[in-house]
């Protein structure tokens, strides 16, 4: 019982719900990741509308829509439920900020998978916890709208 309080601020802290919904899509990214790379795109180059691209990029492509698409759903409606765009934007602009961060995250997954001779899986994890913090802030002000500016200023009215 003693832990209940401890729970219940956690609930109501914007980056502890944060985390959980990055945290949701990040697990299905992982598992998807992990099963892709390990048992379905087993060739290291695959030809995918013409062009030559590895099992690492095609894997990840699918892992990180699927990963995407959990953790805006969960943001939208357990973390940045006051944020007053429609849905279509939100998602527009989270496809955005998503569609940089799949780049981002893919010249990191090189780079450790190249450079440092990291596991893909591993790999995968470590690109993704390296660029979780920008995401919060970003998603915050540009997918949802919401600013601290905007809060201040209800506060004191």
């Amino acid at each position: 019982m003693a832990d209940v309080p401890f729970f219940k601020r956690i609930s109501q802290n914007k980056f502890a719900r944060f985390l959980l919904s990055a945290g949701s899509g990040f697990l299905i990214d992982v598992l998807a990741f992990r099963i892709l790379e390990g048992y379905v795109f087993t060739n290291k180059v695959y030809v995918l509308l013409g062009h030559r691209t590895s099992n690492i990029a095609l894997t990840l492509i699918i892992s990180f829509t699927l990963g995407v698409m959990v953790n805006f759903l969960v943001t939208r409606y357990l973390v940045f439920n006051e944020s007053k765009l429609p849905f279509l934007q939100q998602f527009v602009r989270f496809g955005l900020v998503a569609f940089v961060g799949y780049f981002a995250n893919l010249e990191v997954l090189k780079l450790f998978i190249r450079y440092l001779h990291f596991d893909p899986t591993i790999a995968r994890i470590t690109a993704a916890l390296s660029l979780f913090f920008a995401s919060f802030f970003i998603h915050k002000v540009f997918s949802f709208n919401i600013s601290s500016r905007k809060k201040n200023a209800e506060s004191n009215n």
